[in-house]
């Protein structure tokens, strides 16, 4: 069974055009409610799904901006990292780590969008093997 994110932002609706502009997000549904908040929106990115929602502070429900940051990173594989990073940049993400080939073997990058939310986008390129793997993390965080 799958785990699907539900992230919370301020600005639901303005939010899925931009998942939609810089990831191709496709809307799948939509639950409003009365007040013209969004309750879920579902998307589809690439093989995955997101559903995105509108702020609720009266149920605790609260997007990154209110909370002070986020402890999530939201990750896509793509089969073009270059192209993906470029087109979320473009719609409107700020770089946090730019692109640059990792040591477990991917080209990887890492943006923030303008809702609080931090998205890895990689791309494998290489295989590694695991003490490889581990023996580079040693290295890195050493």
């Amino acid at each position: 069974m799958p785990i699907t994110p539900h992230i919370v932002v301020q600005g639901a609706e303005s939010a899925v055009a931009f998942y939609r502009d810089a990831f191709g997000a496709e809307e799948l549904d939509r639950i409003p409610t009365p007040d013209g908040r969004l309750m879920s929106v579902q998307l589809r990115i690439s093989d995955g799904m997101l559903h995105v929602a509108d702020e609720f502070p009266e149920m605790g429900v609260l997007a990154p901006p209110t909370i002070g940051g986020t402890a999530v990173v939201l990750s896509l594989e793509v089969a073009d990292a270059e192209a993906v990073f470029a087109q979320a940049i473009a719609a409107g993400g700020q770089v946090r780590q730019p692109l640059h080939e990792m040591f477990w073997g991917d080209l990887h990058g890492q943006l923030d969008d303008p809702y609080g939310h931090r998205w890895n986008v990689s791309q494998h390129v290489r295989d590694v093997g695991h003490d490889e793997i581990v023996a580079a993390a040693a290295r890195a965080f050493a």
